[in-house]
């Protein structure tokens, strides 16, 4: 690889928008085998070169962003990914790790189907239903309490006259099959969509504003794990706080199960396997984890995942059907991705028409053509792909597909750059499809977040009124109108949706008072957002929220980044030089200037304020690893109070490790590590310390 810097920024930032996709929009783009596919790349790459590993990485965080639809809710502590498997090979590999870290073999694990629904987190206190909340990022979720209450299978109330004073579990609200299929069947009936598969339903239902919505779905919950327990019995296996939850009157899955080796870990799969397309609820795998809690805290977590616990994904469902055409779309940088227009064919639970084929490079290598008999997958349930041909070599096959040598939508060039798997459009802005993204992109949340201005408005915005419609309009009430509106639309780039005015709404369909309004007050928030976002929203390549914060943290404003040199961002820690030079060679181009020149006439804000007050970096060039529990604050503030202050938050001793911070029930083997190279161990008031007044007097020299 040429440049891995340049791809480990590349698939940071096409795992954020799937993440964003996934966990907020409940609209996944790729299956759950590419994602994973994409996700472990950039885990090798960042292990290879640990230096290019910023702090917003996709491996260094549980989720995607929390919706804004519902309030938000802390959880008491964060919940995390699971790290897959997907044969025997790499759940043996997973066990090889654990003994690594143990020094042994655990004594048993607990196996447990894998449900495909939704994430949620219940609190009860003094054994009431107080908070019910969304999974969200880990950290922050949704607060759905209202919506989880109408389900039966959510007790209001714990069972027993002593319930545990606090207690926070973790479970997964699914949609029964056949609810799934009489609900898409009344939604068809009433002209509406029907729902993709049983987990979006459920998620759609869940995350209702409505609550007699929710409760008139056929939603049902398996609570999987407790996430803290006060004031309850002391349990020391997985498998006793499975059987303390079922007592306390919370639904537990029967179909659990411990086994005291892998080799009936890999029975119970594959029974699951054989068996699950009989259960009524969807589920994709078995989640099998570690049953001594000793052993789980002992083994702890990466940034990601625990290393106690692996899900082994189940093969995904395929059919077969015929391939009718390969067409392209045309995105925000002006990629140009094939998809698969398909004979419909029911596979994964819903019915299928396209499919993706990624890039030209995967269809060379596929040699899929049009006419083909194809095998379609639907990884994980979610977004279908075309696999292959099915080919009996007697048919009259159709030539090689190759990419078209014009845009579709602008009739610009498309060109394949020397050494880059994806053709682009090269048609900038005058391409009405990259524009089109492109604005979806600048006023999406993760951008400028422009409410009332999602992606059907944008199109409208962005279409040329046809000869056609300008004659009927002028006939019926719009005589008035110029012919300046058949080559004009309202918007051609970023900074007109700043000169918008109510009278450009007047003649277009579908615009109220009411929704001119929320857009117009939309627009005049995103006139104040941060300075990082606009960099964000400008769509320059490689620069994510991570990268944005950093740069705009050095340069508080948008003529002080136009000013610095390439040389100048790359220095900035955490940027380096593949974003540097996106960020320059974007400021260059004198367009881009005048954009941001008209950004400016529009009233948006170019520089961000001085901060108030500044956190001293004490713990600058420290490398620190915290076991146990602190009394003063959470892991995760642990980890956020040593960034704030210039240090790094890792999760193993090492030889660059500068501390190791000891708290309550703290591990063993980072214990014994941190003795056996010597690494300085500080208690919490040490550790206070060295937050306050940094290492002097504290570490050794």
């Amino acid at each position: 690889m040429s440049d891995p810097i340049g791809r480990i920024a590349e698939l940071q930032a096409e795992i954020r928008r799937h993440d964003y996709h996934y966990y907020v929009l409940d609209d996944p783009l790729i299956d759950d085998a590419d994602y994973d596919r994409l996700w472990r790349e950039l885990a090798d790459l960042e292990e290879k070169h640990p230096d290019s590993v910023t702090l917003d990485s996709p491996t260094q965080r549980v989720g995607a962003a929390v919706s804004e639809l519902f309030s938000p809710v802390q959880h008491l502590r964060p919940l995390f990914s699971l790290d897959n498997a997907v044969s025997g090979t790499e759940l043996d590999a997973w066990e090889q790790r654990l003994v690594r870290l143990l020094g042994r073999s655990p004594e048993e694990y607990v196996c447990e189907p894998k449900i495909d629904g939704l994430a949620v987190v219940l609190t009860y206190r003094e054994g009431s239903l107080t908070v019910a909340a969304t999974r969200g990022n880990g950290a922050v979720g949704e607060d759905i309490t209202a919506n989880l209450r109408t389900l039966y299978s959510v007790p209001l109330r714990l069972l027993g006259n002593h319930p545990p004073s606090l207690l926070e579990v973790r479970g997964e609200v699914y949609m029964t099959l056949d609810g799934f299929e009489e609900l898409n069947r009344t939604r068809r009936e009433a002209e509406q969509r029907p729902f993709a598969n049983a987990r979006n339903a459920a998620a759609g239902s869940v995350r209702q504003k409505d609550p007699r919505v929710t409760a008139s779905r056929a939603l049902e919950i398996w609570v999987y794990q407790a996430g803290v327990i006060r004031g309850g019995p002391t349990l020391r296996r997985h498998s006793d706080v499975l059987a303390y939850l079922r007592s306390l009157g919370l639904r537990v899955n029967p179909k659990h199960k411990t086994a005291p080796g892998l080799e009936e870990v890999k029975a119970y799969v594959k029974q699951m396997l054989d068996e699950h397309h009989a259960l009524p609820y969807q589920t994709d795998g078995v989640v099998i984890k570690v049953d001594s809690l000793a052993d789980q805290d002992e083994l702890g977590a990466t940034a990601r995942a625990p290393r106690w616990a692996v899900a082994y994904k189940f093969p995904p469902q395929e059919r077969e059907t015929t391939l009718l055409d390969i067409r392209i779309n045309i995105g925000r940088t002006g990629a140009a991705t094939p998809f698969a227009v398909l004979e419909e064919v029911f596979v994964g639970g819903a019915n299928v028409k396209m499919a993706t084929l990624h890039n030209e490079e995967q269809v060379r290598l596929k040699d899929v053509r049009v006419g083909d008999r194809v095998v379609v997958r639907r990884a994980g349930d979610v977004i279908p792909e075309v696999m292959g041909p099915v080919l009996t070599g007697e048919e009259d096959r159709s030539p090689p597909w190759e990419m078209p040598s014009r845009c579709p939508s602008c009739e610009s060039p498309i060109e394949r750059p020397e050494g880059e798997a994806v053709a682009r459009c090269t048609g900038d802005l005058t391409c009405p499809s990259r524009l089109r993204e492109w604005l979806f992109h600048f006023s999406s949340r993760g951008g400028m977040d422009i409410d009332g201005l999602g992606y059907k408005k944008v199109k409208q915005l962005t279409e040329k009124m046809s000869k056609d419609q300008f004659e009927d309009l002028k006939k019926k009430e719009f005589k008035e109108l110029s012919m300046e509106l058949i080559a004009n639309p309202a918007i051609r780039s970023p900074a007109d949706i700043f000169f918008l005015e109510p009278s450009i709404f007047e003649w277009r369909k579908g615009w109220r008072d009411k929704s001119i309004r929320n857009l117009l007050g939309g627009i005049e928030a995103a006139r104040h957002r941060p300075l990082w976002r606009l960099l964000v929203a400008l769509g320059i390549r490689h620069v994510g929220p991570g990268g944005a914060r950093l740069i705009t943290a050095r340069y508080r404003s948008m003529d002080q980044i136009a000013d610095a040199t390439r040389e100048d961002l790359a220095a900035i820690d955490g940027v380096g030089e593949t974003i540097a030079r996106s960020v320059r060679e974007w400021m260059d181009d004198p367009d881009n200037r005048e954009l941001i020149a008209k950004l400016g006439q529009g009233g948006v804000s170019l520089a961000d304020p001085e901060p108030e007050s500044h956190v001293p970096p004490t713990l600058a060039g420290l490398s620190l690893v915290v076991t146990g529990g602190l009394q003063s604050m959470n892991r995760e503030a642990i980890r956020q109070t040593i960034l704030a202050r210039g240090g790094r938050s890792v999760s193993s001793v090492s030889g660059q490790t500068s501390a190791l911070v000891v708290g309550a029930s703290p591990g063993a083997s980072k214990l014994s590590k941190a003795e056996q190279l010597r690494t300085p161990i500080l208690n919490e008031e040490q550790f206070l310390a060295l937050l306050e007044s940094g290492p002097a007097g504290i570490l050794p020299n």
